[in-house]
């Protein structure tokens, strides 16, 4: 193909250079920020030679035109539109900067709290743990040994507000250490305890208290423990400033005047006016949610039960790390995880339902380890590659997070962590062991039933039947095979949830869900791509099979993290060499699913594929290729 040609259709049928704000691209597609989408012509571009499909995704114009190709098309788009390079990251930053505000504060909270769950998943499961054996060993509360461990278990929400301010001063793009000055000024020694305040109250002790801006006004002299949203929003004013600071001071004195400026003006600003408002607008929010729970029959529970796998689906979920995170600090127990515990464990209940009433091998072979995953909290596989898909199965599963969630709510379970689900659970609901048990029994059943009963499937031919007498044709075949290239269950084209690979727009083939983080080369062939962020790799046969394997859905966002490369562009391979090595674990983490996708590039040109589906060991036939020629 001409890529000059493709580069500048594709400029000119965007708006040209002052309706381009970024690009870069991946292994397969060329990702775009537009400054206005009313310039496009969607038409034009998805009629472009060499485009293979266009769609919009996070702010970002996406055009798909395939490994190998890409690369050439964006060193010529380049040079057409007179644009620097960007990475992936610098065009993620820029087209979430074009999202709508609540899509763009959602992300944000998601972008705070995800980095720190680590830490309270520690600190909450040592809590759980030391509360069980304590109620084993009553004498254990008593010793040293509880007493440290005691202190480990809380000691990341004792100090919550310096983690948030450190993590959301990197999300905002301000110093982290300045973020951590201003968590520790929110919860300093000299303010006082926010949980002793009901002492002072219950004491009649009044409450230290400052004359602010000019004696304008007093306010109590009271710490930040238990708050996060202040913390965030002060965080937030703290890089506006620094960044707006950095600007405007000449660089031989940035280093003193744009710290102590910082500090300054953004904790007494914090002390004195947005730290009083956003703890009482957090105060509201939190007793809202407390109410919502309790609301009687567990009403609010069962509609919040019902709609968490929607959450999922959009990818808004995090915003209620920002809850759970309000309820651990502010009161020590999050009512809120027993819901999304439901909901999740309702989903994968669904999903066995579907893969022990299913005569289809394919669907079995994905639906099964799906429910697993469900079960231990990992929610993504069974929602997006079976429930989802078939629509029934997430019906019955909101229907069975419904009815687990109110079960949650009448025995007000609490947990000591957010983001332990499922059948780890147990580990932070030690006071509610038994209540928590029957929660996911319900959740279970209620989910289970409904998708037995809903799930139906087209008849199958009798093994009788025989086909209609086919014509001889006249060709003669060559058939070509690709190996497995990674350890796992093999699920057709069309269950890979990602629409591009699904439809087959960059080839036809398979997907795996991988059981081991490595990939192998699946036939002897040269490397002819390897993406920037490690994720996917381009290859081609001796015999012309040109063959993507992309491991993951978006892990381009992933930046590498979690992949070791074994090849490089050029390299000639052999099958079974190994080629690149994945964290499994890390991808599920991040919440993007695992399936990779095994794709001819140039299937068109090869003639008929066909998928050997179900569980393979790596390099066993998955893909045959009869490569056709006409006969003699």
């Amino acid at each position: 193909m001409d890529y000059r040609k493709c580069a500048q259709e594709i400029f000119r049928h965007v708006g040209g250079r002052e309706n381009l704000v970024s690009a870069a691209h991946c292994a397969t597609r060329l990702r775009l920020v537009i400054a206005d989408n009313g310039k496009l012509d969607m038409k034009a571009l998805e009629d472009i030679d060499g485009v293979k499909g266009v769609f919009s995704n996070a702010g970002q114009l996406q055009l798909i035109l395939g490994t190998g190709t890409v690369n050439k098309v964006y060193d010529e788009f380049l040079a057409v539109s007179g644009m620097t390079a960007a990475t992936k990251e610098e065009v993620k930053a820029a087209a979430a900067a074009r999202q709508p505000l609540p899509k763009r504060m959602v992300k944000a909270l998601g972008d705070v709290f995800v980095p720190i769950l680590p830490a309270i998943v520690a600190s909450g499961l040592i809590m759980g743990l030391l509360e069980g054996l304590c109620k084993a060993f009553p004498a254990l509360a008593d010793s040293g040994t509880y007493t440290i461990f005691h202190l480990f278990s809380n000691a990341a929400f004792v100090f919550l507000p310096i983690l948030v301010a450190v993590s959301a001063a990197r999300v905002f793009g301000g110093n982290i250490f300045l973020g951590a000055v201003i968590g520790m000024i929110m919860i300093h020694t000299d303010l006082v305890n926010a949980w002793s305040v009901a002492d002072y109250v219950a004491n009649g002790t009044a409450i230290p208290s400052a004359d602010v801006w000019f004696g304008l006004y007093d306010i109590n002299l009271t710490g930040y423990q238990g708050h996060v949203i202040p913390v965030i929003i002060a965080v937030w004013i703290m890089c506006q400033i620094e960044k707006r600071l950095h600007k405007i001071v000449p660089e031989m004195l940035d280093l003193f005047v744009t710290p102590l400026v910082t500090v300054c003006v953004t904790g007494y600003l914090t002390l004195t006016i947005f730290g009083p408002v956003f703890s009482t607008v957090e105060n509201w929010v939190l007793a809202g949610v407390q109410m919502l729970i309790t609301i009687p029959f567990g009403i609010g529970a069962a509609i919040m039960g019902a709609i968490y796998p929607l959450t999922v689906v959009c990818g808004v979920h995090h915003m209620y790390n920002v809850i759970e995170a309000g309820m651990l600090s502010s009161v020590g127990l999050n009512t809120w995880m027993p819901i999304a515990s439901a909901a999740n464990f309702a989903q994968g209940a669904a999903c066995l339902a579907v893969a022990l009433r299913t005569r289809d091998r394919k669907t079995k072979a994905l639906a099964l380890p799906s429910a697993m995953s469900a079960a231990l909290g990992i929610t993504e596989p069974a929602i997006f590659g079976v429930n989802l898909r078939l629509v029934k199965p997430l019906v019955a599963g909101m229907i069975g997070g419904a009815a687990g969630s109110v079960v949650g709510a009448m025995f007000h379970i609490g947990a000591t962590a957010y983001g332990v689900t499922g059948l780890f659970g147990f580990l932070t609901t030690t006071d509610y062991m038994i209540p928590y048990a029957i929660e996911l029994a319900v959740s279970f059943a209620v989910a289970f039933a409904v998708s037995w009963f809903l799930h139906r499937e087209a008849p199958q031919k009798e093994k009788g039947e025989q086909s209609a007498p086919q014509e001889q044709p006249a060709l003669t075949c060559r058939p070509g095979v690709v190996y497995c290239p990674i350890e796992g269950a093999v699920i057709p084209l069309e269950e890979i949830p990602d629409a591009t690979f699904a439809a087959g727009i960059l080839g036809n083939g398979c997907g795996i869900q991988p059981a081991v983080g490595r990939v192998v080369a699946p036939f002897d062939g040269e490397i002819t791509s390897v993406a920037d962020s490690k994720h996917a790799i381009g290859m081609v046969s001796p015999d012309g099979m040109e063959l993507l394997i992309h491991v993951g859905i978006n892990t381009v966002e992933m930046e590498g993290e979690g992949f070791t490369l074994h090849c490089a562009e050029g390299d000639q391979v052999k099958a079974g060499q190994t080629l690149l090595e994945f964290d499994l674990d890390l991808i599920k983490k991040r919440g993007y699913p695992t399936t990779t996708a095994v794709l001819l590039a140039n299937s068109e040109d090869l003639g008929t594929l066909t998928a050997s589906t179900g569980a393979h060991a790596a390099l066993e036939p998955i893909l045959t290729v009869n490569a056709c020629a006409q006969a003699n």
